[in-house]
């Protein structure tokens, strides 16, 4: 079994399932039918991609696991999301600011992937980057909307975009089983994606009339299982129904 392997597949998949989650709250709740639709679709995009991780994972491990031990019955510290993805819907500006930014960087990242020397970590990333690329126009396309729109959607997303910036450097951060993939060429050298990152997101920002944040000092801890204050209660909700009726089937 390749433990670096399988972290480094946790430390990608795990942030498309916490942000799945987050966006799956917004059912029912959109500034629209057309947008509220949207973003379930881009919910189920994106746990539709951690399933084909989580099932690589599960033959990695053996001992019976499953897709489903994987996602439901892990601990807190044992998830290697970012810290972006599980911060909370405060509200539309917050939920689609969020979003911008980790759609930037996972399109980086799957374009990368694609050539990854794993056969399996490469077709998912081909079958995912089309779904991702969409994830991508949309949210881009509210930030220009809202930044561009009345004074107080204007005010909202930059609000929201300066509360956020600060779990954007993570995102670059490499763990032991990060180089260790990078180095066999399996996996992405996420270092490498900073430059280009801030660099489209800057300019998305100017064309919405925003400002880039500025800041000296950012967050980290979620890559090592240090996650904040409101991933337990996430983990709480995703996990219930498993953790309560244990073994359960549909």
């Amino acid at each position: 079994m390749n433990n670096n392997l399988i972290q480094y597949i946790y430390g990608i998949a795990d942030n498309s399932l916490i942000l799945g989650q987050r966006l799956g709250e917004l059912c029912g709740h959109g500034p629209s039918l057309e947008t509220d639709i949207a973003m379930t679709n881009i919910s189920l995009d994106l746990l539709g991609q951690v399933r084909s991780y989580y099932q690589y994972v599960a033959k990695l491990i053996g001992n019976d696991a499953t897709e489903d031990t994987i996602a439901f019955l892990r601990k807190e510290r044992e998830y290697k999301n970012v810290l972006l993805v599980e911060q909370p819907n405060q509200d539309f500006a917050y939920s689609i600011s969020r979003q911008f930014l980790f759609d930037i960087f996972h399109l980086l990242l799957l374009e990368q992937l694609q050539n990854s020397s794993d056969a399996t970590l490469s077709a998912i990333a081909k079958k995912s980057i089309k779904e991702v690329s969409y994830h991508t126009r949309f949210s881009s396309d509210w930030i220009r909307r809202l930044g561009d729109g009345t004074d107080e959607s204007h005010n909202r997303i930059q609000e929201a975009l300066n509360h956020l910036w600060v779990f954007t450097d993570e995102l670059f951060h490499q763990t032991d089983a990060d180089k260790s993939m990078v180095s066999e060429e399996i996996g992405v050298d996420v270092t490498q994606l900073k430059e280009v990152f801030y660099t489209k997101v800057s300019a998305i920002l100017e064309e919405a009339t925003l400002q880039t944040p500025n800041i000296e000092y950012f967050q980290k801890g979620g890559k090592q299982g240090v996650h904040s204050e409101h991933m337990g209660y996430l983990l709480a909700d995703l996990q219930y129904m498993q953790r309560t009726y244990p073994n359960m089937n549909w």
